[in-house]
């Protein structure tokens, strides 16, 4: 218990430690990060994030959120940019370069590199009389207090001060660029995630097979029909258009309510007016449907036409739930 008891307390002091530090985060930003956002946004080549250590690793993360939201961003390892890599570094390109101490030898050499070429340099630090800091067009400040760890040495504070503001950069420019959920979709194709923001009910629709029944269709057949396209129900069709359903459910209460069924038809032991949707609604939004409902299939249909069922388990086999 006592072991226990002293991980969380642990736990909870480095949370509330990083906590601490990212509220104050919010006192430090100035017209240096609205002019380093409005480059970014007004740049016409991409933005280079640069780090080493830890803030490198920081640095690819934020790359792979701002690719994700709309602005093309390219990671460059600070050691190796001064070996070959600043070739990376276009014309219009902006570049943030991200260090705690803002000393680093290899930020050092490339700095110069970076002005050289007449790049907006962007520093992120925590450190602002830094070499980094004097040197950049904007600065970021990320100073904290401390780091989480004991010792006061492992970057732990200090990277999620890091990433924190990575994000702020991120979600300020997702909002003047406006991009929405249809953009990001475009960059999610794959995953549950992208699923989510594109697959519609037709999508599945088209790989499902199609029961249906008419209103005088004997229950045996009705069995059968359900058995073999194995999708737990049918619907019950007058033309095309759907008059009721039956599932699996209506069976078993079918079985328990009669002893002879021979003489039953669909329209004795269908459910009227089924819940149906559109084949053009998303996945997921057909999910909340059943949820809401509390059912396990929807009827597709459109232009009020039938077209098939989407059970709850295409959704699950599809990852949206």
């Amino acid at each position: 218990m006592s072991n226990s008891k002293t991980i969380l307390d642990i736990a909870k002091r480095t949370i509330s430690i990083e906590a601490e530090a990212i509220k104050h985060l919010s006192t430090l930003l100035d017209a240096n990060f609205v002019d380093a956002v409005n480059s970014i946004y007004n740049s016409k080549g991409r933005l280079i994030i640069s780090g080493i250590g830890k803030s490198a690793i920081i640095a690819q993360k934020i790359v792979a959120t701002l690719n994700s939201t709309g602005t093309p961003s390219i990671f460059m390892h600070a050691a190796d940019a001064i070996h070959g890599d600043l070739g990376t570094v276009l014309d219009d390109d902006v570049v943030i370069c991200i260090s705690k101490s803002g000393n680093t030898p290899e930020i050092k050499v490339l700095v110069p590199l970076i002005k050289r070429g007449g790049n907006i340099l962007i520093g992120m630090t925590g450190n602002t009389d830094s070499f980094l800091a004097q040197q950049s067009n904007y600065v970021l400040n990320t100073y904290v207090e401390k780091e989480a760890c004991p010792n006061n040495l492992a970057p732990t504070t200090s990277t999620t001060a890091q990433l924190v503001i990575g994000d702020a950069i991120a979600v300020s420019l997702l909002e003047l660029k406006r991009f929405t959920s249809k953009d990001f979709a475009k960059y999610h194709p794959g995953g549950a995630l992208g699923k989510k923001l594109y697959l519609r009910v037709n999508d599945i629709v088209n790989n499902n097979q199609k029961p249906e029944v008419t209103a005088d269709t004997p229950v045996k057949q009705v069995i059968i029909e359900i058995s073999e396209k194995m999708l737990g129900a049918t619907a019950v069709l007058e033309g095309n258009k759907v008059v009721g359903i039956i599932t699996d459910g209506d069976i078993r209460r079918m079985l328990n309510k009669h002893d002879n069924i021979g003489n039953l038809t669909a329209k004795d032991i269908m459910s009227k007016n089924p819940k149906t949707v559109d084949t053009d609604v998303l996945a997921v939004d057909a999910l909340e449907l059943m949820q809401q409902q509390g059912i396990s299939q929807l009827v597709a249909v459109s232009d009020s036409n039938y077209v098939g069922l989407v059970h709850l388990h295409n959704l699950v086999n599809e990852g949206i739930l």
